[in-house]
């Protein structure tokens, strides 16, 4: 088994948390957005959205993450010799989650000349690769179409405060579940926590956990409860503990600083 991801994406440490927590052994590959690595033609071919994780098991290929959990629960209660079984509170909360849309949230919170830097790298990436593979040309169309849709979404400022309300009222049921159990959907660990905690973790790397989450006295001890799993520590600790939650943005900095520049002669 294989997952292309990459440990600042939201959605790669739901699947990663799932198949840690799980116990599944799988083939780790990186590929970092941030430096059009997931428009690289071998990539887009396997994946038109371009979007992050992908996880394949042999011939078999997913894309969406609540496909991907939801396979990867199904393949491990099949190879204990269990049923899978999904309470309705689990279900719930699941969908509830991937409802939300994290990306105008983000980059509604990022710095403008960062955001401004980025798009335009990443455009000018995707037309590269749309004269590279002419075959996929129509593909790449529809990403670059996407690209500028995202600008125009982020000059809505009502778009911008629907997002927030959003994840304000996930936070809100978030906290008065948990006044009442010890995890998401009950008293037990389980796929709902695996897909909420990449929530809090990305409200903590735009250092917004003030407005957030110490406001909500439950969430912030649930939260710093799940720092100490094994699975947090290695899908998200081993990444964001004291100087390693630059690194990787600094990585990236100066790869798209080195580029940009040779750009220019």
């Amino acid at each position: 088994m294989q997952l292309y991801h990459h440990p600042y994406s939201m959605d790669s440490q739901k699947v990663r948390l799932v198949l840690e927590e799980k116990g599944v052994d799988y083939t780790s590959y990186h590929v970092n957005p941030l430096t059009g690595k997931n428009m690289n033609a071998s990539f887009f071919r396997m994946n038109p959205s371009a979007k992050l994780p992908v996880f394949q098991n042999g011939s078999h290929i997913i894309f969406r993450t609540i496909d991907i959990v939801q396979y990867i629960d199904r393949l491990t209660a099949s190879l204990s010799g269990e049923a899978a079984s999904v309470s309705t509170e689990t279900a719930e909360w699941i969908q509830k989650i991937e409802n939300w849309n994290p990306k105008i949230f983000t980059l509604a919170h990022t710095p403008p000349k960062y955001r401004t830097f980025i798009s335009k790298f990443i455009r000018r990436v995707i037309i590269a690769r749309m004269s590279e593979s002419p075959d996929l040309a129509s593909m790449y169309h529809i990403k670059l179409r996407e690209a500028y849709e995202t600008e125009d979404k982020l000059k809505n400022l009502d778009g911008v405060k629907q997002s927030e309300d959003e994840l304000c009222v996930i936070l809100d049921e978030a906290e008065s579940q948990l006044e009442k159990t010890g995890y998401l959907a009950g008293d037990d660990y389980t796929l709902a926590d695996s897909m909420f905690i990449p929530l809090l973790v990305r409200v903590s790397l735009l250092n917004l956990e003030e407005g957030y989450i110490n406001t909500r006295p439950k969430v912030l001890e649930y939260y710093n409860m799940v720092k100490k799993r094994p699975s947090y520590k290695v899908v998200i600790g081993k990444y964001f503990n004291g100087w390693r939650k630059y690194h990787t943005l600094y990585k990236t900095a100066c790869f798209l600083l080195v580029r940009n520049t040779l750009r220019r002669y």
